[in-house]
């Protein structure tokens, strides 16, 4: 569940409320954050938080965190209540979470004489979001898994990947490392179909990265949208950067093998959000039957 703020376009201000709806309403699946907004909140706030889902859906739990603001400036103050955000100290603030988590004592007055409660739970796994690279080395050292937005801006690299492993300290939230890259895909039962479905995103993403505010369309909408040349050109360097896979599950199934055999990553993880709720359901139910 992705955080968002400032934004008529994503219902997902509030990724552990989400959380905790679909954990009570499913018996299996691993529930988790992609992420948290760790600058909008204190440690011991998230740590009781994800405690408390941890304790009422044992092993199932991911807190799963983000260092952005996920919103606009207007929507960082407004969450501040107005005062200056601190985006210097996440990895810190991320390191005390996790202690308050597990019951540890953090090396910081603030929250070294309290408790995050319930205490005593099966801990979540941890998670650290990354879209750059940065932060591989940092999510290493504190045990965490390192999970790769693959579609924000299409800079996964096999360093990256090898960096975090060789630095990976194991913790008590997760004893080896493990890599997550998550893909935006559009999958339909022939190519020409996935293509019609996807032009939507596409378009958004265009109009993002041209500093345009993204809009959204349905297929048809899409499909007669005026494009220039150049928007053609902005939409294809996406795809060739894989932030946007398009084309039938087998097509896309091959592409998500190969990348997984150059980067070496554990799991793929698939956003796909084509304009109605029956083609997203199909593209995970076409992608299973290849992959799974």
């Amino acid at each position: 569940m992705a955080e968002h703020h400032g934004t008529k376009r994503f219902a997902s201000s509030a990724p552990e409320i989400t959380a905790a709806h679909l954990a009570a309403k499913t018996k299996r699946i691993r529930i988790g954050t992609g992420g948290v907004m760790m600058m909008h909140y204190s440690p011991l706030k998230m740590a009781e938080v994800f405690n408390t889902l941890s304790a009422f859906h044992p092993d199932r739990i991911d807190f799963g965190v983000g260092r952005a603001p996920g919103g606009d400036n207007y929507s960082i103050y407004a969450l501040s209540e107005g005062n200056q955000p601190d985006v210097y100290h996440l990895y810190e603030k991320f390191s005390t979470t996790l202690k308050l988590i597990k019951g540890d004592i953090p090396n910081n007055r603030l929250y070294d004489k309290t408790v995050a409660m319930p205490n005593h739970i099966v801990l979540p796994e941890a998670w650290m979001l990354g879209s750059s690279g940065q932060s591989a080395i940092q999510t290493a050292k504190l045990g965490a898994g390192y999970a790769f937005a693959q579609f924000f801006n299409g800079d996964l690299s096999e360093k990256m990947i090898k960096l975090y492993k060789e630095h990976f300290i194991p913790s008590d939230f997760m004893e080896k490392p493990q890599t997550l890259v998550c893909y935006m895909a559009t999958v339909c039962e022939t190519r020409e179909e996935a293509e019609y479905e996807g032009k939507p995103q596409d378009i958004a993403r265009m109009l993002l990265q041209q500093g345009k505010a993204p809009i959204t369309l349905t297929p048809k909408e899409a499909k007669d949208y005026p494009l220039t040349e150049f928007d053609k050109i902005d939409i294809e360097r996406n795809r060739n950067r894989g932030m946007h896979i398009v084309g039938s599950a087998e097509d896309v199934a091959e592409t998500l093998l190969k990348e997984q055999a150059i980067y070496g990553f554990d799991e793929a993880m698939i956003c796909s959000i084509p304009h109605a709720q029956a083609k997203r359901l199909n593209v995970y139910r076409l992608l299973a039957e290849k992959l799974l």
